[in-house]
C-alpha cells in the first residue's frame, strides 16, 4: 500500500501516465527506505566513464556486472542504474528482485575534450526488454554541445513516457565556459537542477555544491537577496528549492571513493537537513569490500529514514 508521502510525490507529477507514476511508485516503494519519499540509488557507469581499472581494481569483484546486482538486493537500494551491457548481463538472473534504471547515454574518457557529449548507446526499447522501472541519462549544461543533448532527451523522454517510464537526469555543469570550481558552484549546480526539471525529468542528479559563485549576475543576486549559503544543507536546500520549489525528486552524487566513511555520513546528514531526497552512491560504495559497502549504504539510509 503506498504511504501519504508516496501519494504527495506522485501527485507532482499529474501530466503523467498511469505507466510512469506507477514506475514511480515502484522504485519509491522498495528497499529499505521504501514509503519514506527517500532515496538510495546504486549507480554503476564507471567502467565506461573511467576504465575498469580505474572502476573495479580497489574491489576486484567488481569486474562481475552480477556483483552490483547482488550489492544492490542485499543493501536495499531503491534501484540500480548501469549501462546496456552490465544491465543485460545479470536481468534475467535478477529479475524482480531490485527496479533497473539503464543508462541511455555514456561517455568514455579516452578522447579528453573541454566539452563533453555522450553517446547515446541504449533504448527505451532496451529499457523495456530488460524490464527497467526507468530510463537515465546525462546532460552537460555548459558544454558546446548541451543543445544537442537537450533534443536528445527531450525525444527519448517523450518516447519512455509513452511506454510508462520515468526518466532520471544526470545534470552534471562541465565545459569551456566554466571554471573547475564553477562545475560545483552554488548557483551553477541549481541551475542545472532547474535544467533538467524544465527538461521534463522525474528524477534529478546533481553534485552537493560549494559555496562558490561562478557568474558574476548571479553573484549579485544572492547577495542583493541575502540568500543563506554557507553551509552544505543551505545550499542543498537551495537546490531542492530550484527544483520546482521542491516539486521534483532531487537526489545527490557520492562522489570518489576517497571520503572516509564518517565524511560520508557528515554529507548525508546535512543533505538530509537540507532536505535532499537522497542520494545515489557508486564508487563509494562498490570499491569497498562488500560488507563493508553494503554496511554503509545501510548507515546512509538509517539516516535519510530519521
Amino acid at each position: 500500500m503506498l504511504t501519504e508521502r508516496v501519494k504527495e510525490i506522485l501527485s507532482w507529477y499529474s501530466s503523467d501516465n498511469p505507466g510512469v507514476k506507477s514506475n514511480l511508485a515502484r522504485m519509491l516503494m522498495h528497499g529499505n527506505l521504501a514509503g519514506t519519499g527517500k532515496m538510495v540509488i546504486l549507480p554503476v557507469d564507471q567502467g565506461v566513464e573511467h576504465g575498469p581499472a580505474r572502476s573495479f581494481a580497489p574491489n576486484p569483484e567488481g569486474y562481475d556486472p552480477r556483483y552490483h546486482f547482488a550489492l544492490g538486493i542485499e543493501a536495499g537500494c531503491n534501484a540500480y542504474a548501469a549501462p546496456l551491457g552490465f544491465l543485460e548481463a545479470g536481468a534475467a538472473e535478477f529479475a524482480g528482485q531490485i527496479p533497473l534504471i539503464l543508462k541511455l547515454n555514456n561517455n568514455d574518457s579516452l578522447f579528453a575534450t573541454s566539452n563533453p557529449v555522450s553517446a547515446v548507446t541504449g533504448s527505451v526499447h532496451d529499457a523495456l526488454r530488460l524490464g527497467c522501472a526507468a530510463i537515465g541519462f546525462t546532460i552537460y549544461p555548459g558544454s558546446s554541445w548541451r543543445k544537442e543533448m537537450f533534443q536528445e532527451i527531450r525525444e527519448l523522454s517523450e518516447e519512455a513516457k509513452e511506454v510508462g517510464l520515468p526518466t532520471v537526469l544526470w545534470s552534471y555543469p562541465r565545459g569551456e565556459g566554466l571554471s573547475a570550481k564553477g562545475e560545483t558552484a552554488i548557483d551553477v549546480v541549481a541551475y542545472a537542477a532547474h535544467l533538467a526539471c524544465q527538461l521534463g525529468a522525474h528524477i534529478v542528479k546533481v553534485k552537493p555544491p560549494t559555496a562558490h559563485i561562478e557568474q558574476d549576475a548571479a553573484r549579485k543576486v544572492y547577495e542583493t537577496h541575502a540568500i543563506p549559503i554557507e553551509t552544505l544543507d543551505q545550499r542543498i536546500r537551495h537546490v531542492v528549492q530550484s527544483s520546482f520549489d521542491g516539486r521534483r525528486i532531487v537526489i545527490f552524487s557520492g562522489g570518489a571513493a576517497k571520503k572516509s566513511v564518517e565524511d560520508v555520513y557528515d554529507e548525508i546528514r546535512l543533505i538530509h537537513k537540507g532536505g535532499g531526497f537522497g542520494s545515489i552512491i557508486g564508487r563509494n560504495s562498490f570499491q569497498r569490500p562488500k560488507a563493508v559497502g553494503t554496511e554503509m549504504l545501510n548507515k546512509i539510509m538509517e539516516i535519510y529514514a530519521s
